[in-house]
């Protein structure tokens, strides 16, 4: 770009940018400490001229831009630091369904397929039994605002607006089926029941709904849940790891998929094997 084109992409973009803070040439030349004169010749259609690199970094500063902007060395405005905050955010987690910001990271996502690898089973499947007992763990916190958000959750599946996958690691079915380790003291047929509805969920809405099922001894995840192609968000206990840029997307959608074609049970054939499942906790609990 030689100087001629490019002192017309700064002039272009300050303007821009002082429009889209509200700002003046007066306010800008107090903020950088030149003389509003100065601003006038860089913003003079006629004229070719570049600032120096002190007052190109003053204004980018004052206009919350990048200098690199403003100068066409690059199409994203925004300063380095505030890509990569942006990129990535860590964001508090409730722990439950109606946690604010997964509803809306859900409703952002509305129409695009949303690809879920839960901590237990899936909260947007779970029975009000299986909540009850699960959240009087929690000290201070009520289930029955999950239990709504679960609620309006099955309602949202079935109005097929959003494709929903979730991967499920096998150990984690078969240990809710015999009540071990984390479902312990949860009673048989609280268990038969939600493997019961798990079942006609997986039939009655597939293939809006799919669910695979993988073996944690071949393929790991952690809980991971991909909003379209929005955000990707990592789930770490207390908080929510949220990226946005679209390389971190596509590797976390690409592990996904190999969740997904590694899976010892495919989600055509989920709701049989959760029907058997079922049975056997008949079987125990008789």
């Amino acid at each position: 770009m030689d100087k001629r084109a490019r002192a017309a992409t700064f002039r272009e973009r300050l303007l821009s940018a002082m429009e889209h803070a509200g700002t003046n040439r007066s306010a800008l030349a107090r903020a950088t400490g030149v003389n509003r004169s100065t601003i006038s010749q860089l913003l003079d259609a006629q004229a070719v001229r570049l600032p120096n690199a002190q007052l190109a970094a003053d204004c980018a500063s004052a206009l919350a831009v990048s200098t690199d902007w403003l100068l066409g060395l690059t199409d994203r405005p925004e300063r380095p630091g505030d890509i990569v905050a942006a990129a990535m955010q860590m964001t508090e987690a409730a722990r439950t369904i109606s946690d604010e910001q997964l509803l809306e990271w859900h409703r952002e996502a509305a129409g695009y397929k949303i690809r879920h690898v839960p901590a237990t089973l899936p909260d947007i499947l779970k029975t009000e039994a299986v909540m009850r007992w699960e959240y009087a763990a929690f000290l201070g916190k009520t289930p029955d605002q999950a239990i709504g958000a679960m609620r309006d959750k099955i309602d949202w599946l079935r109005s097929a607006e959003s494709d929903y996958e979730i991967a499920l690691p096998l150990h984690e079915i078969d240990a809710f089926a015999r009540g071990e380790g984390y479902y312990r003291g949860l009673d048989a047929e609280a268990r038969r029941v939600q493997i019961e509805q798990l079942a006609t969920l997986c039939d009655e809405l597939y293939p809006s709904l799919r669910l695979f099922l993988f073996d944690a001894r071949r393929v790991f995840s952690a809980p991971i849940t991909l909003f379209g192609p929005l955000v990707g968000v990592i789930y770490v206990g207390r908080f929510y790891l949220a990226f946005r840029e679209s390389s971190r997307l596509k590797s976390l959608t690409q592990h996904f998929d190999w969740l997904v074609r590694e899976a010892e049970v495919d989600a055509r054939d989920a709701a049989r094997h959760l029907a058997r499942l079922r049975d056997a906790v008949r079987g125990d609990a008789d």
